[in-house]
């Protein structure tokens, strides 16, 4: 994975930083969020794409539990039980004879987004012409699937580490099923890729590697789950159902909707556990804890910026960065959708008030909080269960 190494000035203020003297009165962060050099700086391609192997070092401790009590805690076990009747199989589940138009997967964006990008003359895509905007089409959607086939990657990376870093029996046994469920992930994303839209494209954003590899090297369990379950799952989970509602394409649809199926538990496992740990964490260990909340949401966020297309397509990357930043707050509907698990369940953890409350200014700040009080995973994840529901309803 590659980073800048000549960070902005605002990316190397917030580093250097003193976390303890960190304030609005002291750093602008609305600044930072959105500043177009420190995002591109950050997202220069990744150079090693020929590359087959990515080394991470891990540096947490395997832990043993003796104590094989099932059903200790019982929200888990019951997440557990859910997990073993809600598989399925990526090979024979989904109908792969489906013929799949890169063309015409997605439905037709929102005319008013499409006006904001095509009709302004400061646009950096004021000059495309139709071709070139169908191109734009076809290579965001396999830029989108092949940084979800990544992030589910990392997800299967980061579940194994929980299974051995988790010290409760009850979370161990459940997070060996999630790691069934991010390999059946992988494979139909890739599967999807190779043989309907022409191959896997490109390699992980860099945003999105970053946030992978420090999620995996840090020694605490506490913070796999937090970054993993809450916030990398939490925002699949939604970008998966804003592109469910975008595509008629019936393969992709039946995809999304199973995969979505086994989300909704993974990020219920992720707010069960923490909620039980975040009660005995300390004022500063939950500062360090919305921190990284806070710097995980924005690699997020600035991934869907799409810089690898628009460098792939001779864009001019930090004009179009710089633009969309400034699109009118009522286009974001997307940007702003891609918090909405993630925000209710910051507050079901006490992560959004904690301390001063700061992830809580934090979110204000890039504008997400009206999400608060959306419902969280852990109380939605049975009615996301497209599996069970299909199989119910072929039984009659």
């Amino acid at each position: 994975m590659t980073t800048t190494e000549n960070p902005s000035p605002e990316a190397a203020a917030m580093t250097e930083m003193d976390t303890e003297n960190i304030s609005d009165a002291a750093f602008d962060f609305r600044a930072y969020a959105n500043d177009p050099d420190r995002i591109t700086d950050f997202s220069r391609s990744n150079d090693d794409v020929n590359s087959l192997i990515s080394v991470v070092e891990d540096n947490s401790d395997a832990i043993f539990t003796w104590r094989y009590d099932k059903g200790e805690r019982a929200a888990l076990d019951k997440l557990y039980e859910k997990a073993k009747t809600s598989q399925w199989n990526g090979q024979t589940d989904l109908d792969w004879s489906i013929d799949v138009d890169p063309y015409a997967v997605l439905a037709p964006a929102d005319p008013a987004e499409v006006a904001y990008f095509a009709d302004n003359p400061d646009s950096p895509l004021h000059k495309l012409n139709e071709d070139e905007w169908l191109e734009v089409g076809v290579e965001s959607m396999n830029w989108s699937l092949s940084q979800f086939m990544h992030g589910e990657q990392g997800a299967l990376l980061c579940t194994a580490k929980i299974v051995e870093t988790v010290p409760w029996i009850d979370a161990k046994y459940y997070a060996a099923t999630q790691v069934v469920d991010e390999a059946r992930h992988v494979e139909v994303f890739a599967q999807y890729l190779d043989q309907k839209l022409g191959g896997i494209k490109y390699p992980v954003n860099t945003h999105l590697g970053a946030l992978l590899d420090d999620i995996l090297e840090d020694s605490r369990w506490d913070m796999t789950y937090l970054g993993m379950q809450i916030m990398v799952e939490g925002l699949a989970l939604a970008a998966f159902g804003f592109m469910h509602q975008t595509t008629e394409e019936p393969l992709l649809k039946k995809l999304l909707r199973y995969v979505m199926s086994d989300e909704a538990r993974h990020v219920a496992f992720g707010v069960l556990s923490l909620q039980e740990v975040y009660q005995e964490l300390t004022v500063a260990e939950l500062r360090d804890r919305q921190e990284f909340t806070f710097e995980a949401a924005l690699r997020m966020r600035d991934r869907f910026m799409r810089q690898e297309v628009w460098e792939r397509m001779g864009v001019p990357v930090k004009d179009m960065v710089k633009f969309s930043l400034e699109m009118p707050d009522e286009l974001r509907l997307f940007q702003k959708m891609l918090f909405s698990k993630i925000v209710p369940n910051c507050k079901k953890l006490g992560l959004l008030d904690a301390g001063d409350g700061w992830l809580r200014d934090r979110f204000t700040d890039i504008g997400v909080i009206e999400f608060e009080n959306w419902v969280d995973t852990s109380e939605e994840f049975a009615d996301l269960d497209e599996v069970s529901k299909d199989r119910e309803m072929a039984e009659g």
